[in-house]
């Protein structure tokens, strides 16, 4: 299962920038695109732009809810089958294996002396780990621009210098943490393992050892079992294979991933000793105890739906549904009026009131769009745009346009003599009735 999720997930990520997907003639054809430079994000239909910023915060805390509720079910599942860390490292330990040979073939490669075999190998497999690295850095540059037009510039030395330098770092990080750290990040650098306990309790599904039928533990003697002993016989197998160099059966420990490398080792070995399977499995602390006192332990669904995990799910949920709810009924039309402070008025010659206001109109079709600004609430109002004599201004398809507008009150009228009037500027898409308004003050002659 380790194996098809890391071929699934290491999939999406490098193949996922070559997916096309047709916005239109003026509108980006990559499916998934962060585009910094105009401040958009594009997943296949769905466009943000930076004022719907709450989607992506939405999206992050469902993010933390989930690993909670993943944790509180399954314990430390994340770090052992989904973690960045986990899949590059078990990549990295696989071209090892091919290179190198099993476990005892590479610990005689590092304890023997340099010579043309160990240069070969670990050059070898410090020239794959190094282009894997290469190709994580330059996939996750291809998020941020065109990855075909891309690709070509990073290889036609056109590419711009923050785009090498990505990739430089990433290649490095990469090749560091997935070749030589591999699960000391884990310990030292990531912070989930000190906070982990906190989403678990004793119907948390983990990996534990079921010690009342393994003890008292002891090896094998002239091939034959001791009826006084349990089912342990001490083999060592599933120590040598944990990548956090544990001894699982000292209990669930901060350092333990929920990889699972344990229990294969360990029902591999009761296999050939005739012992049933299960001496170390996935279980949680309360079915250990039944077990103890002979009780069949509870079914994986009583674990996995109990009130905690309940809760952690309803709130994901409504989490999600309001961000689909909003993504339905937002507008692709956006207007924001910010008036000028300084100063808040200008009163003319002839006595007129003028006030200033900057206005973004945000088009978010992917066709160009004619706006023509309006206002109610206060007739005795005209409003103008600077550089508009007809106020009526075209936005480009997925663009906004900064305006400088000015309303102005005449003199002697009620606008012009109160302090402040409530104003709403409308904005109309010329030919339709489909229009978008924003609230706003005008500051008269006794502000």
């Amino acid at each position: 299962m380790k194996w098809w999720l890391l071929a699934v997930m290491l999939g999406i990520y490098y193949l996922v920038p070559w997916i096309r997907w047709d916005r239109g003639p003026e509108m980006p054809n990559q499916a998934v695109l962060l585009d910094l430079g105009n401040r958009r994000f594009f997943f296949f239909m769905i466009e943000i732009w930076p004022h719907e910023f709450y989607f992506v915060a939405g999206l992050l805390i469902m993010a933390g809810i989930g690993l909670f509720l993943f944790t509180s079910a399954l314990g430390r599942v994340w770090c052992g089958y989904a973690c960045p860390q986990t899949v590059w490292t078990d990549l990295f330990i696989q071209v090892e294996r091919w290179i190198e040979g099993d476990r005892n073939a590479r610990l005689r490669l590092h304890r023997q002396n340099w010579n043309a075999e160990k240069i070969r190998k670990y050059g070898l497999k410090w020239a794959v780990w190094f282009l894997i690295g290469m190709a994580t850095g330059g996939a996750w540059v291809f998020y941020f621009a065109d990855a075909p037009t891309l690709f070509v510039d990073l290889f036609t030395g056109q590419a711009h210098p923050i785009a090498y330098m990505t990739v430089l770092i990433l290649t490095l990080t990469t090749f560091l943490f997935g070749g030589f750290f591999r699960e000391q990040v884990c310990i030292y650098a990531c912070p989930w393992p000190r906070i982990q306990a906190a989403m678990m309790d004793e119907d948390t599904i983990t990996i534990d050892y079921r010690d009342w039928r393994g003890e008292p533990r002891g090896k094998l003697k002239k091939g034959q079992l001791d009826p006084n002993q349990g089912d342990c016989i001490d083999c060592m197998a599933c120590v040598n294979v944990c990548p956090m160099g544990i001894d699982i059966r000292d209990g669930q420990q901060m350092e333990c991933i929920t990889c699972g490398l344990c229990i294969d080792a360990c029902d591999e070995v009761m296999d050939r000793i005739g012992k049933p399977r299960g001496l170390v499995a996935y279980m949680a602390l309360s079915d250990e105890i039944a077990e103890r006192e002979g009780k069949p332990p509870k079914s994986i669904w009583k674990h996995v739906f109990r009130p905690r995990t309940i809760l952690y799910t309803t709130i994901w949920s409504v989490i999600g549904i309001g961000l689909i709810v909003l993504l339905f009924i937002r507008s692709d039309l956006d207007m924001s009026v910010a008036p000028v402070r300084n100063p808040t008025h200008i009163v003319l010659a002839d006595g007129t009131v003028r006030n200033v206001y900057d206005i973004r109109l945000r088009n978010m079709y992917h066709e160009p769009r004619d706006f023509a600004l309006s206002i109610t609430e206060n007739p005795d109002l005209a409003l103008s745009i600077e550089g508009e004599p007809a106020n009526l201004v075209t936005v480009g398809p997925d663009e906004q346009a900064l305006l400088r507008v000015y309303l102005t009150a005449p003199p002697n009228t009620p606008s012009n003599r109160a302090d402040s009037s409530p104003v709403r500027i409308w904005a109309t898409i010329s030919g339709s009735n489909e229009r978008v308004y924003s609230d706003t003050i005008f500051n008269g002659r006794n502000q």
